[in-house]
């Protein structure tokens, strides 16, 4: 395998995606609208709907069918204004950008779709797929939070420095993430609506497993809303350290936990004059050690 390292590693995009990535706001539009500026009318190609496959990084699973049959309407009526953008594979085409408007176009009886081919890498294609859908599309919460883990792991990047990129609150990718600590058929009813985003967060905050998991069967069999939950969660936490510490100590430990909680992004417990910090692997503890401007010797 050669190798050149004088050659930029996204070449292939004519530099719009390195240029992205270092920007301090990513921005999908600007990445797509490069794309389309930089490439000639002859460049746009009509591709077969029937020779086109998801990007295997696609976060997301499921789609609006009443969104798409609105879409298809209008395709039906002014056609495809936008053409999508696709990577020539072993068979076929993988859709990098625009399989929202090849599925409405498929209901709407297009046999081709205007597509712009590119030849990108596997960590360019996630990248952009992931900026596509949190920026561009109504993803459910649970999608939502894997693209920023996906987005955090692939660009080695802090839950502050990736909020601070994607213009979100650090508060908001924090609660994001914690979500995906729950157990899965918890973010199963998540991603189907049927426990909220604000019943996530607070069931999320839970140490144990078998509590979370009646709690959200209550969520859902007596409709309780998240403030009933919350009170919920701090009377159950109240009745069980009743005999180890008394309520005011509760109430400073509880307020002091949560403030560390926010501003490492990781659980926090304090017990018997100890404070206990997780974390999940050596890249969390550097994140950690980071932010507490420390640095490992490993």
């Amino acid at each position: 395998m050669e190798t050149n390292n004088n050659i930029p590693k996204r070449r292939a995009l004519g530099r719009g995606l390195e240029e992205l990535f270092n920007n301090e706001v990513l921005d999908y539009s600007r990445v797509e609208e490069k794309i389309i500026n930089e490439t000639p009318k002859d460049g746009i190609v009509f591709l077969k709907i029937s020779e086109l496959r998801s990007n295997p990084y696609q976060p997301r699973k499921n789609f609006d069918p009443k969104a798409l049959e609105e879409l298809a309407a209008s395709i039906k009526e002014h056609g495809v204004f936008q053409p999508i953008i696709a990577k020539k594979s072993i068979k076929g085409y993988e859709i990098i950008a625009g399989e929202r408007r090849v599925k409405a176009s498929a209901l709407a009886g297009l046999e081709e779709i205007p597509a712009i081919i590119k030849d990108f890498n596997d960590t360019e294609m996630m990248e952009i797929a992931l900026l596509e859908n949190l920026q561009r599309e109504d993803l459910n919460a649970i999608e939502e939070a894997t693209a920023y883990k996906k987005l955090q792991e692939t660009l080695a990047l802090t839950q502050e420095e990736l909020a601070k990129r994607l213009g979100k609150s650090r508060s908001h990718i924090t609660n994001m993430l914690g979500i995906l600590t729950l157990p899965k058929e918890i973010q199963q009813e998540v991603a189907l609506k049927e426990i909220s985003m604000g019943h996530a967060r607070v069931l999320s905050k839970l140490d144990d497993v078998n509590q979370q998991k009646a709690l959200a069967a209550r969520v859902i069999k007596e409709g309780l809303s998240v403030r009933n939950l919350e009170d919920l969660t701090t009377s159950k936490e109240k009745f069980v350290r009743t005999h180890k510490i008394t309520s005011n100590r509760t109430n400073e430990y509880k307020y002091l936990e949560e403030e560390l909680c926010e501003k490492l992004g990781t659980k926090v417990k304090i017990k018997t004059n100890k404070i206990e910090i997780s974390f999940v692997n050596n890249s969390d503890l550097n994140r950690l050690l980071e932010i507490m401007s420390l640095q490992s010797k490993n």
